[in-house]
């Protein structure tokens, strides 16, 4: 049983989704592009689905949402939002969080799985690890994966290297529908939402564990910033077509088809 109280894990959740939709004003359409494609490419209607970097479970809670037949295994190595994660949706059917740090090999099979994952998805998550990481990370995703299985991963992903000008205009085109959305009034950031997370007494101890565990004052949020990186490491893996999906501006769906 979670020491976090299940109204005050939601409360925290709600607020983390304001501050993400502060980064990304078509969170929501992301969400529904990603969820539209596991439905069309997972091929059965109770897909094996592993979500990477899940956080807090808003991206798992809204799969099972559209796909109740689904089991979803989400990971993450943040003590602090598995905390939330398990209070808020402890006894969802279908539901099961990991603690699980993508960067340390094996953890594919720390899972248990009892049959091929149909689905990977992932949303503003996999930046955090280094391009070496991910050429580690994405084959033993593979490795789980059933053939035809589908990898989406929602980001900003840049693609300065190889079209610097389309960058700039894509970064552009976010600016602009983030000034649409939000004005001069643009919820709290990050790092502020972590500050407040640091003050509240019931998550304190929780805290203090993610600060001895996690990067998290150190993050960068450009360890693997470019388009590129992640699609090089996709195909290295054994992941045969890759695409952007879903974009608006630098914010993508990006997806690869397992071989």
């Amino acid at each position: 049983m979670s020491i976090v109280p299940r109204e005050r894990a939601r409360d925290w959740i709600l607020r983390w989704d304001r501050q993400q939709e502060g980064y990304m004003p078509d969170r929501e359409a992301r969400f529904a592009a990603l969820i539209d494609a596991v439905e069309a490419g997972a091929g059965r209607p109770d897909p094996l689905v592993l979500d990477l970097g899940c956080g807090p479970g808003s991206l798992a809670v809204r799969l099972l949402d559209r796909l109740p037949e689904a089991t979803v295994v989400a990971l993450d190595a943040d003590p602090l939002l598995l905390a939330l994660a398990r209070a808020a949706h402890e006894g969802r059917p279908g539901l099961r969080f990991a603690d699980v740090d993508l960067r340390t090999p094996g953890w594919a099979s720390s899972l248990g799985l009892d049959r091929p994952v149909d689905a990977a998805v992932s949303t503003t998550a996999l930046h955090w690890l280094a391009e070496p990481e991910l050429r580690v990370m994405y084959p033993e995703l593979a490795s789980v994966m059933k053939p035809g299985g589908v990898f989406l991963n929602g980001d900003h992903m840049e693609v300065i290297d190889i079209a610097p000008a389309l960058a700039k205009l894509e970064r552009a085109v976010h600016e602009r529908a983030m000034r649409r959305r939000f004005g001069a009034g643009r919820p709290e950031d990050w790092r502020q939402w972590w500050d407040a997370v640091a003050a509240d007494p019931d998550l304190a101890a929780l805290a203090d564990e993610r600060a001895r565990k996690v990067a998290g004052a150190a993050h960068r949020g450009s360890e693997s910033l470019e388009l590129s990186a992640h699609v090089t490491a996709l195909r290295d893996a054994g992941f045969a077509e890759v695409g952007t999906l879903w974009q608006n501006g630098n914010d993508r769906l990006l997806c690869a088809i397992r071989s």
